[in-house]
């Protein structure tokens, strides 16, 4: 079993977050992919233009198999603290290869 994992904020969902999940998956050779995605604020400290529940829908829709909040600290902190939230997320989880 091969699982990916991909970091996003889905700001809105569009054909080019779709197209990102299908190639991701096929460049892993993935199985599974998990999503660690911004809550209902994103990186700049604002609200998303849609709510959390709807960008996760449309993840899951279009090929995710899981999607994860990433913690508010995280999700509205400089690049750096918003990638090693989401990192240590599927470092802890212990199943996501690539």
């Amino acid at each position: 079993m091969n699982v990916a994992g991909i970091i996003a904020e889905y700001n809105p969902f569009h054909n080019g977050h779709l197209y990102h999940l299908t190639e991701a998956k096929k460049a892993a050779n993935a199985d599974y992919l998990i999503v660690v995605m911004s809550g209902n604020f994103t990186q700049r400290g604002i609200p998303a233009c849609l709510d959390k529940f709807t960008r996760a829908e449309c993840a899951l829709a279009c090929g995710a198999d899981v999607v994860l909040e990433l913690p508010f600290c995280y999700a509205t902190g400089s690049a750096e603290y918003f990638a090693e939230g989401a990192v240590t997320i599927f470092d802890k989880l212990g199943c996501v290869d690539s």
